[in-house]
Order: structure tokens, then sequence, then C-alpha cells
């Protein structure tokens, strides 16, 4: 007769297996070797509980760790398990697919990996990456995206739709003609006025962006930032934008990626979860615009939020025949 006095190991690794946040782990470290603060920016988690799931995971002889340095480095080597262990993690695998949550996860662990190369004072340094830091300590981290905006025709009126308190606006404002700055909450215009009380090119006007209160063609380009999300018929938004644009000129979209923080209808208002490539390009024809542009925008590892991505989309100077 069997013994039940004991449990089963095959019962403890399914334990370890069942929390989401060690798969996820394990399958960050089935393909590199990482230390607790890579895994904790690379997941979103914090250090402690990253630590806790590692200590588990160890324990049960799933992972691997060294010390180099001052820092412990992780890896999972399935050369290690035995069959019964390797078998569970690949059906494991298996089953987690390849969702928003993985999606975000993979591109965090390149920013983490591209940071090892950039970062001369950590354990990963590279000589090549001091550089970096000397320009970082001397000049600060801002000015190079800041100084890039120098780029942009200086004759430009560029309409910032959907403007908050000002912060795109802010940045803009010094290297174009005229700044129109629309948003449907007058206490977010309010703040917008103040913080930017010192620019005198910067118009401010209250208005939905399914109906803005500017006239067809009237500016060179366009920007809606962290917006359509909250927005019932974003389509309709891009097809209003559209119609202020002179022909030749382009519309900026940034927003986040298709991600699945259902959370987040209910505590921050948000009517859709990200926008994909697709869904963006689906609204271009209507509207009239082209040349659609998508880009995954590089996830800032200290970040909380789902990742962001930047689409550009022109008014055509034409109608082709």
């Amino acid at each position: 007769m069997p013994d039940h006095s004991e449990p089963s190991p095959l019962l403890g690794r399914l334990t370890t297996l069942g929390d989401l946040a060690r798969l996820r782990i394990l399958r960050l470290i089935d393909r590199e070797e990482l230390s607790v603060g890579e895994l904790a920016r690379a997941l979103q988690l914090p250090q402690s509980t990253v630590s806790r799931h590692l200590k588990l995971l160890h324990a049960g002889s799933w992972v691997v760790k060294r010390t180099e340095g001052t820092a412990s480095l992780y890896r999972l080597v399935t050369a290690g398990l035995d069959d019964d262990a390797n078998a569970l993690w690949t059906l494991a695998r298996s089953q987690l697919g390849a969702g928003p949550t993985l999606q975000e996860d993979d591109s965090r662990l390149a920013e983490v990996l591209a940071e090892r190369h950039t970062d001369g004072r950590s354990l990963f340094g590279r000589l090549g990456g001091e550089w970096d830091h000397l320009r970082r300590d001397l000049f600060g981290q801002p000015f190079t995206s800041e100084a890039l905006f120098a780029f942009i025709d200086s004759t430009w009126t560029v309409a910032d739709l959907g403007c908050g308190t000002g912060n795109a606006a802010e940045l803009l404002a010094p290297f174009v003609a005229r700044v129109f700055a629309v948003d449907r909450e007058p206490a977010m215009l309010d703040a917008a006025r103040k913080r930017l009380r010192a620019m005198d090119n910067i118009e401010f006007l209250a208005g939905e962006l399914t109906a803005l209160p500017l006239d067809d063609g009237s500016v060179n380009a366009a920007m809606i930032f962290l917006v359509l999300h909250h927005v019932d018929d974003p389509a309709a938004a891009v097809r209003e934008a559209a119609r202020v644009i002179k022909p030749g000129g382009v519309l900026l979209i940034v927003d986040m990626v298709v991600h699945d923080r259902e959370s987040y209808r209910h505590t921050m208002g948000h009517l859709h979860l990200g926008f994909s490539a697709e869904t963006i390009e689906s609204w271009a024809k209507p509207a009239g615009l082209t040349e659609m542009r998508y880009r995954r925008l590089r996830p800032d590892t200290q970040a909380k939020g789902p990742g962001l991505f930047a689409a550009t989309l022109r008014r055509p100077t034409s109608r082709r025949r």
C-alpha cells in the first residue's frame, strides 16, 4: 500500500509552477542569467517579491545561483533538472503562450540587457559605456531628446490634442511658431496655463477630441499623447485630427501597446487596453491618412505601466487618382 504520510515530490513541483510570477521568472532566466534587480525591472515586481520566489525556486533545485562580486546571479539550467521536472517545465512553458504580459516582459528584458552595455558602473559594464555616464553626470539625462526637437520646422503650428497639464506642449513650444493646447477638462487647462504661463506662443482651447475648436487644415502637425485609451470612439478622434492637419502634415499618436491589465478599466477609467498597429492602421484610411509607421518605444525599466508605442500618420499632399 502506498505511503501517504510524506508529500509527493510531484505535488511540490506542481505547487512551485502554479504561480504565474514564478513562471515568468523561470521563463526569463531560461534565456539569460539575471540578477534579482534585473528580474525586478524586467517583470515590474518588487525586489523583495522576486527574492522570495527565487529562494523557493532555488530550494526546489529549479534554478542555479552563482555569486559575482556582490551580486547573486540566477539561471534555469534544464540539463540539471530530472526528467519529471523537465517535462513539467516544458508543459508549463508551452501553456504560457505569448500574451501581452509576456511580450512586455520580453521588451523590458531587452532593455535591461541593453543597459548592461551602457552602464559603466554596473557589474556588467563595458568600458565603452563609461562615456555615457560621464556625459550624463556632466549634462543630465534629458538634453539629447530635447535637443532633437530642433529638427522640427520652426514655422510649424502644432496642435497638442488632449494636452493635459502641458507636458508635451512645454517641450515643443520653444521650437515651433505656435501651439494650440486643446483639452476638454477645465482643471487640466488651468494647470497647463499655470505651468506654461512664461510661453507666449501657446493658445489654450477647450474642446473634445471628436469636435475640435480648430479650422480645417489649420496646423502642420497634431499630437495625441496617452489620451485615446480614454476616448469612447478613438477612430472618430483620429478623423477629426486629420481634418485640422494641412495636406502634407503629420499626426503623432503615443499610447499603450495592447495589454491585459483589466484593473485599469476600474482604477483609471481606461476604455481601451492599448492599441495594436493593425488597429491604428484601420483608422488611417477612413481618416484620409497614409504612410503609417508604428514603433514600440523603449521601455523604462523603472516604470510600472504597460509598454508604449509611437505611431505617425501623414495627410497626403494631394489625392491619388
